[in-house]
């Protein structure tokens, strides 16, 4: 079984006042488009949320056409490390993928083949040509990064790199083969209003 971990406890600070996960995407709430981008590569759904977010993000999930569970924050603002734990910790499934919320063009072809390039391993992370990793997309085995975080998280603050460090065996997905599969516009995020304005354009040319 493939679990899909979206995880929307962030504060979303350069947002504004307003939760992004359910910033309204062209008509649709954020935080479903990605998880409606999960619907054929995965069994189930795990949304990891603060509790104070739950009530509007099991709105915005009414429907699901898969089982959904709610991973909550027990200590909100731990930063993302605590909330892959804290989602994983629900997820069912022997390997999980992991996306943020406010990456709503995620391409199921790519996680497909994360799932793919995990099997026998602890993780598939994404590697961009700039040397920068994508923790928040990408698939772990959910007991190993479980157990990674928990011991990243006896840290002050951890750097979001710190788990991947505690794995025994990462497959690295470098640019070159993600762009095999996938473009790298799955990665793109929504971190402002103007962001989201311009998803907004980008949305019906994205799904057509």
């Amino acid at each position: 079984m493939r679990s899909g971990v979206v995880v929307a406890g962030g504060r979303s600070t350069r947002f504004g006042a307003s939760d992004k996960a359910v910033a309204d995407l062209a008509g649709t709430p954020m935080v479903r488009r990605v998880a409606d981008r999960l619907v054929e590569t995965v069994a189930e759904c795990v949304v990891n949320c603060r509790p104070d977010q739950t009530p509007a993000i099991r709105e915005a999930m009414a429907g699901y056409p898969l089982p959904v569970r709610y991973g909550e924050d027990d200590v909100p603002d731990r930063g993302p490390v605590a909330g892959i734990r804290n989602g994983l910790r629900e997820a069912r499934g022997e390997y999980a993928a992991v996306v943020a919320c406010d990456m709503p063009f995620v391409e199921p072809a790519l996680i497909e083949s994360l799932f793919d390039r995990a099997e026998d391993a602890d993780a598939a992370v994404p590697r961009l040509a700039s040397g920068w990793f994508q923790t928040t997309q990408a698939v772990y085995r959910t007991e190993a990064m479980v157990a990674a975080c928990d011991v990243a998280l006896e840290a002050e603050n951890p750097r979001i790199l710190r788990p991947i460090d505690e794995l025994d065996d990462v497959v690295v997905i470098e640019e070159d083969e993600i762009e095999s599969v996938a473009s790298t516009r799955s990665f793109e995020n929504v971190n402002t209003r103007e962001e989201l304005a311009a998803a907004q354009e980008q949305f019906s040319d994205f799904e057509g």
